[in-house]
């Protein structure tokens, strides 16, 4: 499947034009690959607007989505639940909405997601939870909460998935479904228009095919460039953390990302195996719910008490936890978050990027952890695994990207690379360099 770079090649050959990408992309977009993928669509209007689009702009009228907690001109913006189903129209697209097609890309449509974007799975009891791309045998859990987005891109129904990264959003369905999804250094991408999940940790980012497509998607998004370099692998100085990142890892990603590290070394790649204590005091800082609980809740305080039995019961029990935090422990939490940023700065100054595995599951089959209280303890156990390790890199304001490093027939499994905020162009760098060793293996 071509990247959005290898497509735009094959426009200059001749091989094939925007309304064709067009009408291959909407094709698949309705095919079962993408059953529950989207929760509003928007190919008639699409297909008007890639026959004015300007081959020559960024995104040269290639299909983009859009995770539904993102205002689109003229329509509500309910990000994956009921009760906001019939809110007022949005009167302006979000900013990143908008800059994807000032680029040039269209829009097709707002891809579903976990509610509220409360939750890593990716399930949804209102508008059913697409499939795995990854799998076609069994249904399992696309990861979330940006899951109709990962799906569209994985898929082949979208070049760019906007999506939205809190606690590894982004990163969690690329790395179930064997794509690419780069979570920049928060500031650098503006929130506005989207719903909030958590305003500390929120952060505007996406999914794509390729490190390439990634870097031109957070050019367009943080409207800046990246400036990556050509170095060869061996100039970077790389670290594995060995402890919590490995902690529960099944078999299948342990041996993915062991290969994954060997194919590195072989490419010249120096890496140096470390232990991060710091780690070990994330259980204490957030002892009283975090961020996301807290924040959450002061959005939905309101909602909840109208409409609270429109909620996913998952989704609400979370958020209604943050209403037990006091002011001073909310205070506390803002002020050791700095503390300890600062000493994994310090403990990571001397590298330019960090790898570890991206989640330590594959994914699991959609009816182990669907709707239903029967099933809400392994949902939660399962819901943990795989937010704890992209989390760490929300807590520590950083940047993070992970890439597919399965064997081909095996399920797909993420390689994070990541450091902290503002190292963004470093991380992709060495992205650039490993993604294009590992498609040598």
């Amino acid at each position: 499947m071509n990247d959005l770079h290898a497509t735009r090649l094959n426009f200059l050959a001749g091989g094939t034009d925007a309304c064709t990408e067009m009408e291959r992309a909407i094709g698949i977009a309705q095919s079962p690959a993408c059953s529950h993928a989207f929760t509003r669509t928007l190919f008639d209007e699409a297909r008007r607007q890639v026959a004015g689009s300007a081959p020559q702009s960024r995104l040269a009228g290639l299909a983009f989505t859009a995770k539904d907690l993102f205002d689109i001109q003229g329509q509500p913006t309910p990000a994956g639940s009921v009760v906001l189903s019939h809110a007022p129209a949005a009167k302006a697209d979000a900013v990143a909405v908008a800059r994807l097609r000032a680029a040039g890309g269209v829009l097709t449509g707002r891809t579903n997601m976990t509610e509220f974007a409360f939750s890593g799975v990716g399930i949804n009891p209102h508008h059913g939870t697409p499939a795995n791309a990854g799998d076609a045998a069994t249904p399992r859990i696309p990861g979330g909460s940006s899951s109709g987005a990962a799906v569209s891109v994985a898929t082949g129904a979208a070049f760019i998935g906007l999506g939205s990264d809190t606690g590894g959003s982004i990163r969690i369905p690329a790395a179930l479904n064997g794509i690419v999804g780069f979570k920049s250094t928060a500031r650098l991408v503006p929130t506005e228009g989207a719903l909030p999940l958590s305003t500390t940790l929120d952060t505007v980012c996406a999914m794509t095919r390729s490190v390439r497509d990634a870097i031109t998607a957070h050019e367009i998004l943080a409207a800046r460039r990246v400036t990556a370099g050509t170095a060869s692998l061996g100039a970077y100085r790389l670290a594995v953390v060995r402890n919590v990142f490995f902690d529960g890892i099944e078999p299948a990603v342990a041996r993915a990302f062991e290969n994954a590290l060997q194919t590195l070394r072989d490419a010249g790649a120096r890496i140096e195996e470390i232990e991060l204590p710091e780690l070990a005091e994330l259980q204490a800082i957030n002892a009283t719910g975090g961020f996301s609980a807290a924040e959450s809740y002061a959005w939905h305080r309101l909602l909840l008490e109208r409409s609270g039995a429109g909620y996913d019961p998952r989704v609400a029990q979370r958020i209604l936890r943050g209403a037990a935090m006091k002011a001073h422990e909310y205070i506390d939490l803002v002020h050791a978050r700095h503390g300890w940023i600062s000493r994994v700065e310090t403990a990571l100054s001397l590298f330019d990027a960090v790898l570890s595995p991206t989640v330590p599951i594959t994914a699991p089959a959609i009816a182990s952890v669907a709707p239903g209280a029967e099933r809400d303890d392994e949902f939660f156990r399962i819901n943990a695994l795989l937010l704890r390790n992209p989390s760490i890199i929300n807590m520590l304001d950083g940047c993070a990207i992970s890439l597919p490093c399965h064997a081909a027939g095996e399920l797909p499994v993420g390689l994070m690379l990541w450091h902290a905020a503002l190292h963004d162009d470093a991380v992709l760098a060495v992205a650039l360099q490993a993604e294009k060793a590992l498609k040598k293996q």
